[in-house]
C-alpha cells in the first residue's frame, strides 16, 4: 500500500473565538474547513498556536510531510524558535503551503528575504483566479479560471522574490491584478503561497480551492533521494595535477 502523505494544517484558531462572524462560518476553525480538502491519500492531523510550542514540536514536524499555514491577526504571538525550526525542516525537505495572510507570517517573510507587503482592500468583491501555468500539476482539475464571489483584495505590488513558477493570477473587480499562486523552493523543501480564504468568507468550502490546495499537497510532499552531502569532500577521479598556491 503507497503511503499516505502526512499534512499538519496549522491555524491561529483566535478569530474562530472571538469573532461571532468568523465562528458563525467556520464553527469548527478554518483548520477544519481547510483539512477537508483531503481525501483517502492524505494523513491529516491539526495544531494551533495556543498549544504548546504552537503544536509543532520537533517530533510533531519530523513527521511531517506538509505544513499549511493560516495565520492573520496573531503573527508577533509565534515564537522565533519554532519560526526557526519551521524554516529548518524546510529546508531538509518539508512541504510548505502559505495561505491568505498567512504571507504576513514570520515564518513565509523569512523564507522570502522580504517584506512580503501588498496592497489590501475588504469589500466582499469577485476574484477571478486565472490558471497561467495549466501544465503545473497544483492546477490539475482546474479550467481557465474560476470565481470566488465574495473575496478580500490583494493587489500588485506584492513584495516577494520572483516566483520560480506562477501558477495562478487574480483579477478582482475593483480593477486589480494579483499573482495569487507562487511556487518557490528554499533548500530541499517546496513552497506554495495562495491568496484566498479570508476569514469572514466561506472560501474553503468552495471545490476549486479544495482542489487547490490538496493538489498542492501533493506537489510539495519531499522527494524520496537522500539528501546531499556537503562540507569537504574526497575527490571522485584521482586529481593528477594540482595548483600550488592562490590567487
Amino acid at each position: 500500500m503507497e503511503q499516505k502523505t502526512r499534512v499538519l494544517v496549522w491555524n491561529e484558531f483566535r478569530h474562530e473565538r472571538e469573532n461571532e462572524e468568523v465562528r458563525r462560518i467556520y464553527p469548527d476553525g478554518l483548520h477544519k474547513a481547510i483539512g477537508a480538502s483531503f481525501d483517502e491519500r492524505f494523513e491529516v492531523s491539526y495544531a494551533t498556536l495556543d498549544e504548546p510550542e504552537h503544536g509543532l514540536t520537533e517530533e510533531r514536524l519530523a513527521q511531517t510531510d506538509v505544513l499549511i499555514w493560516w495565520g492573520h491577526c496573531a503573527h508577533d504571538d509565534v515564537d522565533d524558535r519554532i519560526v526557526l525550526r519551521v524554516r529548518d525542516r524546510v529546508w531538509q525537505g518539508m512541504g510548505l503551503i502559505v495561505l491568505h495572510s498567512g504571507h504576513f507570517s514570520k515564518v513565509f517573510k523569512l523564507l522570502m528575504g522580504t517584506s512580503c507587503d501588498l496592497k489590501w482592500r475588504e469589500a466582499g468583491e469577485k476574484e477571478r483566479v486565472w490558471v497561467i501555468s495549466p501544465g503545473h500539476p497544483i492546477a490539475e482539475g482546474i479550467g481557465e479560471y474560476f470565481e470566488i464571489p465574495h473575496e478580500e483584495m490583494y493587489g500588485e505590488h506584492f513584495d516577494i522574490p520572483e516566483p520560480d513558477q506562477l501558477v495562478f493570477a487574480s483579477w478582482f473587480e475593483g480593477g486589480e491584478l494579483f499573482r495569487s499562486g507562487c511556487c518557490f523552493n528554499r533548500g530541499q523543501g517546496k513552497i506554495f503561497y495562495f491568496r484566498p480564504g479570508h476569514e469572514t468568507f466561506p472560501t474553503y468550502y468552495q471545490d476549486e480551492v479544495r482542489r487547490i490546495i490538496a493538489n498542492a499537497a501533493l506537489w510539495a510532499a519531499p522527494t524520496k533521494r537522500e539528501k546531499p552531502a556537503y562540507g569537504n569532500a574526497k575527490p571522485l577521479e584521482t586529481i593528477r595535477s594540482t595548483v600550488q598556491g592562490g590567487v
